[in-house]
């Protein structure tokens, strides 16, 4: 299963929502998102204390130095957020993409922000906002398509953040024909056997 969230675990709707989903066990938290402070990511002991309220131990996980067998390990991997550009180009240079796909089917993968981002079917929509953090000179923005969804996360935050937020938007939807799930922070996109839902709080879609 999928829980694409926008900042984590962090609202007490959205925590209850993961427990009836979420078992007892080994949990990877990865902190490749972030390239320059890894481990050390303001984030990070925040959303270590969400997993281990699921009653998971937690680990952190790093795909530019550890191998995509060493997920199987795993009963619960959560992607931290940070630059979406340079998490799926780790992904798909270091062969994780077939580990991630396993685990979205048979166990439990979330995402926050770029971690969530990079289970879509492209970045085409972040690159509308944001084309200066791909880093890695990313040509083709295929992600990795393990829901068939696009979201825009911390949609409340980024509409005084970016000029032209919603119309954006709009256009983007208009021009492939497409609806985007505006995320705000303690919410996510919940994926179960194919039945998707939208959980935490108020949460808008365009028609």
């Amino acid at each position: 299963m999928i829980i694409m969230t926008s900042d984590g675990l962090s609202s007490g709707r959205l925590m209850q929502e993961a427990k009836r989903y979420v078992r007892p066990g080994r949990a990877a938290l990865v902190v490749t998102a972030d390239p320059v402070y890894k481990e050390r990511n303001y984030h990070v002991p925040r959303l270590t204390r969400e997993l281990e309220a699921l009653g998971l131990s937690v680990e952190l996980f790093d795909f530019d130095t550890q191998m995509p067998q060493d997920l199987s390990e795993y009963g619960v991997v959560e992607m931290i957020g940070g630059n979406p550009y340079y998490l799926l180009n780790a992904i798909l240079t270091r062969g994780f993409k077939a580990a991630l796909t396993e685990l979205a089917q048979e166990r439990c993968l979330i995402g926050c922000s770029a971690g969530s981002v990079v289970m879509t079917p492209t970045l085409k929509l972040i690159d509308q906002y944001s084309p200066e953090m791909n880093l890695v000179g990313l040509e083709n923005l295929t992600a990795l398509g393990l829901a068939d969804v696009q979201i825009l996360p911390h949609y409340s935050k980024f509409l005084a953040r970016y000029e032209h937020f919603e119309g954006k938007c709009a256009q983007y939807e208009r021009e492939n024909q497409c609806s985007v799930i505006h995320l705000n922070d303690g919410e996510a996109v919940i994926i179960d056997q194919g039945r998707l839902m939208v959980a935490g709080g108020e949460f808008q879609t365009r028609k």
